[in-house]
């Protein structure tokens, strides 16, 4: 699969001396979902904005079909479609008018086919005489969408677009997104809900204090990274590890369980032994449970490491 979006060696620094992006360098596939990772002020947004040609970069090279975003900012520019986090719309501007205009900036030719097809896989078709003002909050990121949409982009980036919807109108808009990718568009996604992410993308990147730590196959980094732990309930639970235990990798559960963690991928577990020792220890158990590592759990280990 070809690279749709390349980023070489990207600098952003202020004149204070802050550094928002320091050497980044990412390759965007096309026809992919990507998640981009990170706490608040990691260097998501500005990573975003200087591809989109919104904020100039310090140095580095940033590609997009083909066409760099300096010296070919229009024919980039026509390429990618950006929903922000922010909602800035006209407010007593009718849904139609507001996607139709949007399309026009972009030198298209009017094409209201495509507009009401847009309008129609996002729910909106049968509010398109409403006025901005008119619609809840979920409904105004959905025309935010559409607005993006509306010049046909071969790439979508996402920042945040979950932002203040319900989990009924987040998941409809995971659908969405999925069909936008199978029609061959390349989308980018930035999320602080990490199930997002484990639901819908392709590949995950984690930036953090404006550098990337990792652009890896969704799968491939649940299963290098991931961990099992075993929830062990006690008949009596416990508030300390009992002697016999400690060499064992164990943390004591608000309810006085003990949890193990254990890689599924070692040739021994230590799962037969730690029961074994758990009896000698006087303990009985009442009930045992299993869980993977979620991409949560991953997340939080590589930011804290880096911190």
């Amino acid at each position: 699969m070809a690279d749709i979006v390349t980023v070489r060696d990207l600098r952003k620094s202020y004149p204070d001396g802050f550094q928002a992006l320091n050497s980044v360098n990412l390759s965007i596939r096309e026809g992919e979902i990507l998640a981009l990772l990170g706490a608040n002020g990691a260097g998501k947004t500005t990573l975003i904005s200087a591809i989109c040609g919104i904020v100039n970069a310090t140095s580095g090279t940033i590609t997009v079909g083909g066409h760099d975003v300096i010296t070919g900012y229009r024919a980039a520019r026509r390429l990618i479609g950006l929903v922000p986090q922010e909602i800035n719309l006209e407010p007593f501007e009718k849904v139609i008018n507001t996607v139709r205009f949007s399309r026009g900036l972009f030198g298209f030719q009017r094409n209201e086919a495509h507009i009401e097809k847009v309008l129609r896989d996002l729910s909106l078709w049968d509010k398109k005489n409403s006025r901005i003002n008119e619609l809840s909050g979920g409904m105004k990121r959905r025309v935010l969408i559409a607005k993006a949409l509306s010049h046909e982009p071969r790439v979508l980036f996402l920042d945040e677009p979950s932002a203040g919807v319900d989990v009924e109108l987040r998941k409809d808009m995971w659908r969405v997104v999925e069909r936008l990718r199978q029609d061959g568009v390349t989308i980018i996604l930035t999320t602080h809900y990490i199930e997002e992410a484990e639901a819908i993308a392709d590949r995950i990147a984690v930036i953090a204090k404006g550098e990337i730590l990792l652009v890896e196959e969704k799968a491939a980094l649940l299963q290098r990274l991931g961990k099992k732990q075993m929830v062990i309930h006690l008949q009596t639970p416990v508030r300390d590890i009992p002697m016999e235990l400690e060499r064992y990798n164990l943390d004591i559960g608000p309810d006085g369980s003990l949890i193990y963690y254990y890689d599924t991928r070692g040739k021994r577990t230590g799962i037969t032994m730690l029961l074994s020792d758990l009896a000698a220890a006087g303990l009985t158990l009442r009930d045992v449970q299993t869980r993977q590592s979620s991409l949560e759990d991953i997340f939080v280990d590589l930011v804290q490491k880096d911190a």
